[in-house]
């Protein structure tokens, strides 16, 4: 069976579609103080949203990108078989995650926020007291307090 259209499939993954139950229980949100590592999947989430609004201007190449890390993030390193050599966006799909071996998901999350704030520079998530800043010298990428967003921030 050949895979869905890649901006299909990017818009499918951004939305969570055929994540298979990957909800948590209630009883993680008990706690008052957010952990660094809960404020990055809440950005990663919120860039997963913004991502379909932002289809119609990204490459194949951005969308193989975020695809990857998609994936990376949700279902972990790449073990399902490779497509048919006659599936040739499903094989291009299965290189660009296969391709990311075994980096940690709060690395594929940050390489996802920061892309898709590459892509859209007026958005600005913020989550809890964190908010995100992106360097556009570097490419870098900084979650910091949101109190500490003045112009002198070097992160």
């Amino acid at each position: 069976m050949a895979s869905p259209p890649l901006v299909v499939a990017a818009a499918a993954a951004a939305a969570g579609a055929g994540s298979g139950g990957e909800g948590s229980s209630g009883s993680e949100e008990t706690g008052t103080t957010a952990s660094p590592d809960r404020d990055l999947a809440a950005l990663f989430e919120q860039a997963a949203e913004r991502l379909p609004a932002l289809l119609p201007a990204a490459s194949k190449e951005q969308l193989l990108y975020l695809y990857a890390r998609y994936k990376q993030v949700k279902f972990g390193t790449c073990n399902t078989p490779k497509p048919s050599f006659f599936d040739f966006e499903g094989k291009q799909k299965w290189e660009a995650w296969k391709a990311l071996g075994d980096i940690s998901p709060h690395q594929a999350m940050q390489e996802y926020i920061a892309t898709v704030k590459k892509m859209d520079p007026s958005w600005n998530p913020q989550v809890g007291n964190m908010k995100i800043l992106f360097s556009k010298q570097n490419q870098h990428l900084c979650l910091c307090k949101a109190s500490d967003g003045s112009s002198s921030h070097r992160c």
